[in-house]
């Protein structure tokens, strides 16, 4: 074995979450509030990846991400997948999914819409994928990949 090689703990219980785009690890972080998480966190970024080319993963002890944290890892990263682990073992793979309604999550990009002016839920149909593209249900503005701005 090469020595020089560095190791990571394995975590008994919690979330691996893999395949986020380089450039976006930080965001995901920042997303799910994981900067002030007590548990353990350990992060990698630029890894290589055949898929991305570049890739980031997190993994968090103790935190199993449910409903919106999912929905928000989706729109950060559309292609994560999320492998839960009990007593060190994978016991469920999941790939994130973009939901087709977004509420309450992203900010509508219209400086006019009436979600930024009321206190009114935001509420968008995602009209593509790859790239995300968000149409405000008010305004019926586009919001696109590179505008989304989580609230």
């Amino acid at each position: 074995m090469d020595n020089r090689a560095l190791q990571v703990s394995a975590i008994k219980e919690g979330t691996v979450i893999d395949h986020i785009p380089a450039e976006r690890l930080f965001d995901v972080i920042n997303i799910l509030g994981l900067f002030n998480s007590l548990e353990m966190i350990t992060f990698g970024t630029n890894l290589d990846s055949k898929q991305l080319g570049k890739k980031g993963i997190i993994k968090v002890a103790n935190r199993f991400f449910q409903g919106e944290e999912i929905d928000k890892i989706a729109l950060i990263a559309p292609h994560a997948k999320l492998n839960i682990i009990k007593d060190y073992e994978v016991i469920e793979k999941r790939v994130v999914e973009t939901p087709s309604e977004i509420v309450s999550i992203v900010k509508c990009f219209n400086p006019k819409c009436i979600t930024n002016h009321e206190k009114i839920k935001t509420r968008f149909s995602v009209v593509s994928n790859k790239p995300i593209e968000l149409k405000c249900r008010y305004c019926e503005k586009i919001t696109y990949e590179n505008q989304i701005e989580i609230v």
